[in-house]
């Protein structure tokens, strides 16, 4: 499977989002936008306006994590506002196949989140719904976090649940992904890549996103997961 980097613009400058999008394109895959609401994580972010407004500026199709309260009523409008990509958190979704079913619908690919604490294990017959996995590596709400390296054997049995199951479904790693990291997360499983500050903070970012690249290609080639594919 292609190795993606969908950079987070938490990490960026919101006064010049066009321009911070524009830094990234065309060396990323995705945007990846970080929607919080300060009740599901203690932090309040973009919402589905600055989404809207993205959609017109960004060359590079919308990622979109709602980390967010009843997903099943907000969720379906960031897919109708054109997001490429809805992911929403298991432990948040009060119907979370319907609510796949319904980003599905209205044109996205369904995404289902997992805290670093929930395990995957409850919801492997949900895979066939889905289009992706996200797991956080950090505690979501804010980004700069230290990565949890205890949630790499987490990676490792999702990976094996989507063997198991079949299908194109992509493994997201979110949460202190870096060049230090990145190649463990690859061997792990994870094929698509959340970076923030380690995007973001580098002086030239569309360098930053290459080399992000490279280094999860060369673990991707080496893996066992990769191999046995």
């Amino acid at each position: 499977m292609a190795v993606q980097i969908s950079p987070s613009i938490l990490n960026s400058d919101f006064a010049r989002l066009a321009d911070e999008v524009a830094a990234i394109s065309p060396a990323a895959d995705w945007v990846h936008v970080d929607v919080m609401d300060n009740h599901f994580v203690p932090n309040l972010t973009l919402g589905l306006p600055i989404v809207e407004s993205l959609m017109r500026v960004s060359e590079l199709p919308l990622d979109c994590h709602l980390m967010i309260e009843d997903p099943d009523r907000w969720a379906p409008a960031y897919a109708e506002a054109g997001a490429r990509s809805v992911t929403f958190h298991v432990e948040a979704a009060a119907a979370p196949i319907r609510l796949a079913r319904s980003l599905r619908a209205a044109g996205a690919r369904a995404g289902l989140a997992l805290k670093p604490a929930t395990p995957i294990e409850p919801y492997e017959d949900l895979l066939p719904e889905l289009d992706m996995v996200l797991i956080m590596s950090v505690e979501p709400g804010f980004g700069g976090q230290r990565f949890l390296e205890t949630v790499l054997p987490k990676v490792r049995r999702t990976r094996e649940a989507i063997a198991r199951h079949g299908g194109q479904i992509w493994l997201q790693m979110d949460g202190g992904v870096s060049a230090e990291t990145i190649e463990r997360c690859a061997d792990a499983g994870a094929d698509v890549f959340v970076a923030g500050s380690a995007v973001y903070a580098a002086e030239d970012r569309d360098r930053a996103v290459r080399e992000l690249r490279a280094l999860a290609e060369k673990a991707t080639s080496a893996s066992d997961w990769a191999c046995a594919h």
